[in-house]
């Protein structure tokens, strides 16, 4: 098994505390009522939200994928931190073993977010995998930011 990381910063004009309870502690509720296109519900299978806890993220209609598993590994609104692990899916594509995914946010001088997001893929034996392969998915990790941040510039009493 070979491994390929990636690391990639972010911005947004949203206060971190903000974006961090929207995106992540309230994302199952939020993301699949603003982006219905993209996600169609997100279950808890296991556990209470925290750590240990196993997600089913079932995507909506029509898209390429139909589900994935991720089990939660750091949720830390503190230090807003949050990391887990994809087990089980489409996403995997027959060729990981599984993918670790890492977010850190802080304010910035502006009032806003700065982040950070890892993530880490973890390949079958003799499977090499392309970053051009890995790409269209951060695409739509970054468009669902995006929608996020819009929703919460839209609506300032949100998540206040």
């Amino acid at each position: 098994m070979s491994t390929v990381t990636f690391t990639e910063e972010f911005t947004s004009t949203v206060a971190a505390p903000r974006l961090f309870k929207a995106l992540i502690v309230d994302g199952d509720n939020l993301i699949p009522k603003i982006a219905p296109q993209a996600l169609k519900n997100i279950e808890i299978l296991e556990g209470n939200g925290g750590p240990g806890t196993i997600k089913k993220i079932n995507f909506a209609e029509g898209s390429e994928f139909k589900y994935m598993k991720h089990k939660i590994d750091v949720l830390d609104e503190a230090t807003m931190t949050y990391s887990y692990t994809l087990i089980e899916g489409d996403p995997l594509m027959d060729k990981l073993e599984k993918v670790t995914y890492e977010t850190k946010m802080e304010a910035s001088e502006d009032g806003g977010t700065k982040g950070k997001n890892g993530s880490t893929y973890y390949t079958k034996p003799g499977v090499e995998i392309k970053e051009e392969e890995i790409k269209a998915g951060k695409e739509k990790a970054a468009g669902l930011l995006k929608a996020v941040e819009a929703y919460l510039l839209a609506n300032p009493e949100i998540y206040a």
